[in-house]
């Protein structure tokens, strides 16, 4: 609804779907863009969040947003949450400046969001499950690398002189 295309285009395998199940999933999505084709043609983000988003979707931007007001860091676990995120991106290009995405899941369009939203993982481990396992083993990562870059020390403080 927000980056255009049909079921087909977004909707995958996830956690091992196949076959009827699959074209299922394809045409549920088909239909929830045929049901909310005037929204979508509104182009407002937050409208096609109520319209096809799911409370759940709703509370994870909300999270997102009270988050950025706060000035907390966020990762981004997962296909679903990254596609509550996408809504506030839609709002406005900078509002997911103080997110991370913690890895790209195996589900196929979960790499095509990534694209629209401008978005690298910094896990690539075909993950399919989420509970937020990608978070978990991207903190310790990210924890490492802020340790890194405020315990090294300057150019003066360790005597380098110049080029070498």
């Amino acid at each position: 609804a927000l980056f255009g295309g049909n079921g087909a285009d977004w909707a995958g395998p996830g956690t091992g779907v196949q076959g009827a199940a699959l074209k299922n999933k394809i045409a549920v999505i088909d239909e929830a863009l045929a049901r909310h084709r005037e929204a979508i043609a509104a182009r407002d983000p937050l409208t096609l969040l109520a319209a096809v988003g799911g409370e759940e979707l709703a509370a994870i931007a909300g999270a997102v947003v009270a988050a950025r007001m706060g000035r907390i860091p966020v990762l981004l676990d997962g296909y679903a949450c990254t596609a509550a995120a996408a809504v506030l991106f839609a709002v406005d290009r900078r509002a997911l400046d103080h997110c991370k995405v913690a890895h790209r899941s195996a589900e196929p369009g979960h790499t095509r969001l990534l694209d629209k939203i401008g978005k690298r993982p910094l896990l690539d481990m075909d993950m399919r499950l989420g509970e937020a396992s990608a978070a978990a083993l991207a903190v310790p990562i990210l924890k490492a690398a802020a340790a890194c870059h405020n315990g090294m020390a300057t150019f003066a403080e360790a005597g380098v002189s110049g080029k070498a």
